[in-house]
């Protein structure tokens, strides 16, 4: 029994087991593998994203601004009542004219104190016939403003933008959008959900108007608007800048609250109610998408459509 006893023991105790010592190995597992990276330098991380991006953009900025794109028009803002609205909405103008001997009521003396507040407004007296040659013969009631032409945007001054703020772009594109204040309301939505500026066609398509200009509710002087030759061109340049183009129509395949994409840097582009988006800036759209309305209406205003979209990518960045 003794050496049986024996024998098990043995056999026990010739087990194969670990080598002595473990090559520090051990120890080395203890030591860890340093501090985290920066997350500037981790994939997939936002901020490297943006870190990637603003080193592409930098690689081909040109040294000086680019801003001069095409300009806009010197306007005539005429009558009394749309003088003072555009004076007390602040939209931009070099010179008021005034007609001699004008019969000074509230308006006339409201428009010239508001004027006057400015600083930087040319007050000119004029008489009748010269204000009638100026506006071709329109009913000004002796008060006319020139309103100077708008300087647009570089349409990669938007990106600059965004990532000189370490944002992700967010950027709104629109196609065959013709009304000035629809124009103004969606530059004002860009602003309020932190949007980078503004793309516009530089043919039938609404600029910056004065009508613009008061509807985005003094917003278009910190939100640029870019004016392009051609919107199909500029869409497929922030698309090799790494951007998504997203399209909003009434049958697109996705619905807003389903596109991820929103989440990152994206242009989304508006067409007008009637007619939408044209065929070959839809065909350029990485998604289209479409806003879900279950009281059955078929379309929205654009500035209202703008709204939305904007909110849930706003939503979604913020998340």
């Amino acid at each position: 029994m003794a050496g049986n006893s024996q024998r098990r023991n043995r056999r026990t105790s010739n087990k194969k087991g670990a080598t002595v010592g473990s090559g520090g190995q051990r120890r080395r597992g203890l030591e860890g593998k340093g501090p985290t990276p920066k997350a500037e330098d981790r994939k997939k991380h936002k901020k490297n994203r943006i870190a990637t991006a603003r080193a592409k953009q930098a690689a081909t900025r040109r040294p000086a601004p680019r801003r001069g794109g095409p300009k806009g028009t010197s306007e005539m803002v005429v009558g009394r009542n749309p003088v003072f609205e555009a004076l007390r909405d602040g939209v931009p103008a070099t010179t008021l004219y005034v007609q001699q001997y004008i019969e000074n009521d509230e308006r006339v003396r409201d428009a010239l104190q508001l004027a006057g507040e400015r600083g930087n407004i040319n007050l000119m007296e004029a008489p009748r016939a010269e204000l009638d040659r100026m506006t071709n013969g329109l009913n000004h009631q002796g008060l006319v403003l020139q309103v100077p032409p708008y300087e647009y945007a570089h349409p990669q001054d938007l990106l600059e933008a965004a990532y000189d703020n370490h944002d992700e772009p967010l950027i709104v594109a629109l196609d065959g959008v013709t009304d000035p204040r629809n124009l103004g309301a969606i530059v004002r939505s860009t602003s309020a959900f932190g949007g980078h500026g503004v793309v516009v066609p530089e043919r039938r398509a609404a600029g910056m108007t004065a009508g613009a200009w008061k509807s985005s509710a003094g917003t278009a002087a910190r939100t640029p608007v870019s004016r392009v030759t051609n919107l199909t061109r500029a869409l497929e340049d922030y698309k090799k800048a790494g951007v998504t183009v997203v399209g909003l129509a009434a049958d697109g395949e996705h619905t807003v609250e389903q596109l991820e994409a929103l989440a990152g840097p994206v242009v989304i582009v508006i067409g007008s109610e009637g007619k939408g988006l044209g065929r070959l800036v839809g065909e350029t759209c990485d998604y289209r998408v479409r806003i879900s309305m279950p009281g059955g209406a078929e379309s929205l205003n654009a500035g209202v459509a703008a709204g939305i979209v904007l909110y849930e990518a706003a939503r979604r960045r913020k998340g």
